[in-house]
């Protein structure tokens, strides 16, 4: 079930929330350094991330779940957000060069689905980032946040659902090792947190991070002609000993 768009941008508007955008897209700019000239799409709810590319990118739009709703984005700017049906992205084919997920993949009735759809509207050699609630962590396990909603995955898990959808993981990180504990003081300690979870790789972080190349030539499944099967020998009539007929193999 998706999270609305309103109790979204209410989470970001928080205090936790702005711990969660800044731990996040740290990890998102790390994997995404340069976007110039790129054409970049983000699906599910992501302009709290966007603006991170919006000024060198070429283009910049953020697509949202009718499901989940859409709010103008950006708030002072010609608007670049659009409702749209998930699996049917108003986009030409490889329309798009680089792909960012948030909130998306959780939310998703048909993460499968989802993932073939971006992989269409992708130019080959595109990348896809997707920001996903790590089901080990504790903010899986808190519905306070949305990264608490939808179904969380695993790196097995995440794996498999890109493969089957024709995309190949080449990167890994994770974010949001500090607990989602809305106190001040505690929110204070965010950043050792981080730092302390990073070194010692555990693996109770928020969210993974994970980018993805398209596969241009994706594996299509052999059909095989059914053979009818003949047997080597087929009986016969023969005349027995005796003059009568007999069945001989």
């Amino acid at each position: 079930m998706s999270i609305d768009v309103v109790d979204l941008r209410n989470f970001y508007g928080q205090r936790l929330g702005s711990v969660a955008r800044h731990f996040v897209g740290r990890g998102i700019r790390r994997r995404w350094a340069d976007t110039s000239g790129q054409r970049v799409l983000g699906v599910g709810y992501a302009t709290p991330y966007l603006g991170l590319f919006r000024e060198e990118a070429e283009r910049c739009l953020a697509f949202m779940p009718a499901a989940q709703g859409v709010v103008k984005w950006p708030t002072t700017r010609p608007a670049l957000s659009a409702l749209v049906d998930e699996l049917e992205l108003p986009l030409p084919d490889a329309a798009v060069d680089r792909v960012l997920l948030v909130h998306a993949l959780e939310m998703s009735q048909d993460a499968t689905a989802l993932l073939r759809e971006i992989w269409r509207v992708m130019a080959a050699g595109g990348q896809l980032l997707a920001v996903v609630p790590n089901r080990r962590g504790l903010w899986a396990r808190m519905d306070t946040t949305p990264f608490g909603n939808g179904r969380p995955y695993s790196r097995p898990q995440i794996t498999h659902l890109l493969r089957d959808a024709w995309f190949t993981p080449v990167a890994w990180s994770e974010a949001l090792y500090v607990p989602p504990i809305q106190r001040g003081w505690f929110l204070r300690s965010a950043a050792a947190w981080e730092r302390a979870g990073a070194t010692i790789s555990a693996p109770f972080a928020g969210v993974h991070i994970v980018e993805a190349t398209k596969q241009v030539y994706r594996a299509i499944p052999a059909k095989r002609e059914k053979r009818r099967l003949v047997p080597a020998l087929e009986p016969v009539l023969a005349p027995s000993p005796g003059g009568a007929a007999r069945l001989s193999g």
